[in-house]
């Protein structure tokens, strides 16, 4: 055989065809992927290629994220801010791509920061095969490549958001708002994954294939499952790819190795894999339970959050594709000028199904669903499939469709329509159905998490004269337009009759404000109706007391009194803003739930006399706290407060560093209490006022600055990130934010004192219970304790984590232990088992609790963890025999 050469775009048509090359590493590993023999007969194929890769650089957005080595194309349309990186390609520049999509513009779903692989490291990067196997694997790309036959075919990938924006139009979900172009085509070159699988030898109660990849999240590792039965189908063509469009894998989609699923969502095709675990039940990874379902429409926000068990009922999982199809033909914002245009307009888009079904169908619309048209339907797949030939090596891998009818890739619809006719139309509506007669609804499938949604795909037309502009139902993202928008602006309801499109009808009551069974944003009343008080500034003034604190919110006057013991963040947090606007603060962090409660509390309406009183109060500028206060934090005003250093401390988390007004100001924050932080979020264009309480790591005796510990919430499909925690990541240098406080349940004061909403007690004991993050408030008391060498007070710290890299303020904990090792101790514990970890494995629970933290003496104990940690910790110290006062949670 000769030397391989480098395909170029005079070449890329004329493929050689080699008796039998097996695949090489060298080849694999180059930009020069055929492997050719100059002696073998030519033959021209009449299917699509890949064009050559096009040359794209890391972007000057990217410098400041984890991501700043990543090549990518600028034209991507960012759907999740500056990082993670969660893009899709401009609808029309991805229609116009063709069939197969070059790989710049192919969408991108990251969870978090991609891991970097460096060349000379691809050929020995390793995955392991393991759990109910005969014999266990552990397989480098090297030996992939060598030891299993490799195979090339075109696959279309699709997200299980694609098309979310519609959903969050109507309300929103817990994802982020992706268009219509979360698809792609590529062609992929890898080995069958059952090939592999088979070589570990599965035993016979084996059931699922467990994927996980190296990417380091929030929540662990990225993870998944599907059955073995499907791997094991070679009509399902599932496997592991390193090649895509003719080269190595980049980045963002895998490199040096991943699962590609035909068929199936995206979320399923595990990325940078590093482990394949074969087991009898469903993936317990958290991105497998909390991603990727389609929860029953009546399942609110607010009850998937607080019911665990709608997120492991695996009937609510998502694999196959649904039917879907959109209009690339008229793009979005086209015009037609009645006055020039053809006799003949065509209309253009995509369709696909899942599972290997072939769309047998498109219809199209333009007299809102009275009657239907189909569309003529080309399926550039069936090229590769008719071909002729025996052992093509396309990219280093065995192309032959020749046997498979299972059908893994879009197809692309047209339809001739007469001009006269659109002018006379409102829209055009498009279904489609594939072979299992599967087809699109009419009506949307609103769900918690947004996903396969699949309803017909409106393209509304608006006539100005002579001129029809098209609307397509949204813009993805952040990006402003679609008819969805402007009708919901005009108060009608997008998934209602007609569309939420008022009509001529003699009906007094327009179609565009009837009412739909389709969920829709819940308008909650914060006030009482048979209130009728008006109440003026001085009533409001003298309520600006711990006492008895009225605040404002909205213009209406609240008494929250009889709820100062119950409020989760301690009294103070609303003693601090009595006689106050606090309209930022409560709607900001609130839930709907506790937007409902506040009619209890409604005692009256502001005059208008007292609103102005009360805003110009609140521009007040605090003129001694800005040039020689003494203390930074201010309860009722806000203070500015300047980035100037950022740290990564790991993979998800970051130490920000603010200065205050002048550097002989300490913070001024109580051991035990928080600051709520106010931040306009960078990342989005409206720039939302964002608003959470923290507690700094740094010690309150330092002056002139403080630091914030935070862990970042990446978006993932579950939830489109922690907003605050995103728009801290996005600060540069210099940024401000505005700081408030103090807040907070419990102060410490030293030598075994607590106080609690006010009531001191005296214990011997602290119990400190935390996981991630949540170590901030406890490190507070315990540096209180451990630098006080008069106090005797006993501390034990349970710190519980997934692997060792998520041990925050790791140092600082031991340094406490070692230092005062009769009053500190400090016992971390881990979930994921590691080779290298010597200490306690397991998650926190009775047992160790029991062991630890005997109820000997006055004791208290404070949390600060997860929801799932805080829930399950409080009914072990129940159970051994804690009382409510006996703990605290932050």
């Amino acid at each position: 055989m000769a030397a391989p050469t480098k395909t170029t775009a005079t070449t890329q048509t004329r493929l050689l065809v080699p008796p039998s090359p097996p695949p090489s590493l060298s080849d694999s590993h180059s930009n020069c992927p055929d492997d050719v023999d100059t002696d073998a007969p030519e033959y021209t194929p009449s299917f699509p290629l890949p064009p050559p890769a096009s040359d794209i650089s890391p972007l000057a957005i990217d410098k400041d994220t984890p991501d700043a080595w990543v090549p990518r194309d600028p034209r991507l349309i960012r759907l999740t801010g500056l990082h993670p990186f969660n893009v899709e390609a401009p609808l029309t520049a991805l229609f116009d791509a063709g069939f197969i999509t070059p790989t710049q513009l192919f969408y991108v779903r990251n969870h978090g920061a991609v891991p970097q692989i460096l060349d000379d490291d691809i050929p020995d990067w390793t995955i392991t095969v393991e759990g109910l196997v005969e014999r266990p694997l552990s397989i480098t790309l090297r030996q992939l490549l060598q030891d299993f036959e490799q195979v090339t075919a075109p696959i279309t990938m699709v997200c299980a958001g694609n098309r979310r924006k519609e959903q969050n139009i109507v309300r929103k979900t817990k994802g982020f708002s992706w268009g219509a172009a979360g698809v792609s085509t590529a062609i992929w070159t890898g080995c069958m994954l059952a090939d592999v699988i088979a070589a570990a030898k599965p035993l016979k109660k084996a059931r699922y294939v467990c994927m996980e990849g190296a990417d380091r999240l929030p929540n662990g590792y990225y993870g998944t499952s599907v059955k073995l039965v499907w791997v094991r189908d070679p009509a399902r063509g599932i496997m592991l790819a390193h090649k895509m469009n003719r080269e190595m894998l980049t980045p963002d989609h895998g490199r040096p190795l991943r699962v590609v699923i035909p068929g199936q969502i995206g979320g399923r095709s595990v990325k940078w894999l590093k482990r394949l675990i074969i087991t009898e039940g469903p993936s317990d990874n958290w991105y497998h339970i909390y991603d990727n379902r389609v929860l029953p429409t009546m399942v609110t926000p607010e009850m998937s959050s607080q019911d665990k068990s709608w997120w492991t009922d695996e009937r609510y999982a998502i694999y196959d594709l649904s039917t879907n199809s959109a209009i690339a033909y008229p793009q979005h914002d086209e015009t037609l000028d009645l006055r020039t245009a053809p006799a003949i307009y065509t209309a253009h888009g995509y369709a696909y199904s899942g599972g290997g079904r072939r769309i047998s169908r498109v219809e199209l619309s333009i007299d809102s669903g009275d009657t239907w048209r189909l569309a003529t339907i080309t399926y550039p797949e069936d090229r590769y499939r008719a071909e002729e030939y025996e052992g093509v090596y396309l990219f280093g891998g065995k192309l032959d469709m020749s046997w498979r009818d299972s059908s893994h890739c879009w197809c692309f619809w047209s339809l001739q329509l007469d001009t006269k006719l659109l002018a006379k139309s409102d829209g055009f509506l498009l279904r489609a159905m594939d072979e299992s007669m599967n087809l699109q609804p009419r009506d949307m499938y609103w769900s918690v998490l947004g996903m396969m949604n699949n309803p017909w795909f409106r393209v509304a037309i608006i006539r100005d004269g002579d001129i029809l502009r098209f609307e397509h139902p949204t813009q993805p993202a952040l990006l402003p337009g679609g008819w969805m928008e402007r009708v919901k602006k005009a108060g009608g309801n997008p998934v209602g009759p007609n569309w939420g499109e008022s009509t001529n009808t003699s009906d007094e009551t327009p179609f565009a404000t009837r009412t739909s069974k389709e969920p829709t944003e819940p308008s909650i009343s914060m006030t009482n109706s048979s209130i009728t008080r008006v109440i003026e500034y001085d009533e409001l003034k003298a309520h600006q007391n711990a006492e008895k604190p009225w605040i404002v919110i909205n213009g209406e006057v609240y008494d929250p009194t009889p709820y100062l013991d119950e409020h989760p963040g301690g009294a103070i947090s609303i003693t601090a803003v009595a006689g106050t606007d606090a309209s930022d603060e409560f709607l900001t962090i609130h839930s709907e739930t506790a937007k409902a409660m506040m009619k209890t509390y409604h005692v009256g309406t502001l005059s208008p006399a007292a609103a102005t009183a009360l805003t110009a109060a609140a521009t007040v500028t605090t003129t001694d706290n800005t040039t020689a206060a003494p203390v930074f934090l201010n309860a009722k005003f806000w203070q500015t407060a300047t980035l100037v250093e950022k740290t990564t401390v790991s993979s998800d988390t970051r130490c920000f560093k603010f200065t205050l007004h002048h550097d002989t100001q300490t913070l001024g924050l109580p051991v035990g209490q928080h600051v709520l932080v106010r931040v306009k979020d960078p990342t989005t264009s409206s720039r939302d006022v964002l608003i959470r309480s923290y507690t700094p790591i740094s010690d309150d005796s330092i002056r002139g600055t403080f630091t914030l510990l935070v862990k970042i919430y990446f978006a993932a499909p579950s939830y489109p990130g922690g907003k605050m925690t995103l728009a801290l990541d996005a600060l540069k240098l210099g940024a401000t934010i505005d700081v408030k406080g103090p807040i907070g349940k419990m102060i410490y004061k030293g030598r075994g004192v607590v106080a609690v909403n006010g009531v001191e007690r005296r214990v011997r004991s602290l119990y400190m219970i935390c996981a991630g993050s949540g170590v901030t408030p406890i490190l507070q008391v315990l540096r209180a304790v451990v630098q006080d060498g008069g106090d005797e007070t006993r501390c034990v710290v349970l710190d519980g984590n997934r692997t060792e890299e998520d041990i925050l303020c790791r140092g600082e904990l031991d340094a406490f232990a070692a230092v005062a090792p009769q009053r500190c101790r400090i016992v971390h514990t881990l979930s994921r088992l590691s080779e290298s970890w010597k200490g306690l494995t397991g998650r926190i629970d009775r047992p160790l609790i029991a062991r630890e933290m005997p109820q000997e003496g006055p004791v208290m104990a404070l949390v600060c963890g997860p929801p799932a940690l805080e829930t399950s910790v409080r009914q072990i110290l129940r159970a051994e025999g804690f009382e409510e006062q006996d703990m605290l949670f932050f």
